[in-house]
């Protein structure tokens, strides 16, 4: 899908939470939005969720 009709729709859906819901319910979707977009990444192996849990418990990869 084209980037310019991605960032529309998730500001159309952003904007009517923010009219339905308020203020905290606009954050609470864009906090489930960006929860969705990073399980999907993981997901698709766009992300690699091991070397995240390395990252912070410390270890490195050489």
């Amino acid at each position: 899908m084209n980037p310019t009709i991605t960032g529309a729709l998730v500001g159309l859906i952003l904007a009517a939470a923010a009219l339905i819901f308020g203020f905290w319910g606009f954050l609470l979707v864009a906090l489930f939005m960006a929860v969705g977009a990073l399980v999907g990444r993981i997901v698709s192996g766009q992300i690699d969720i091991r070397s995240i849990a390395n990252a912070f418990s410390g270890r490195s990869t050489s």
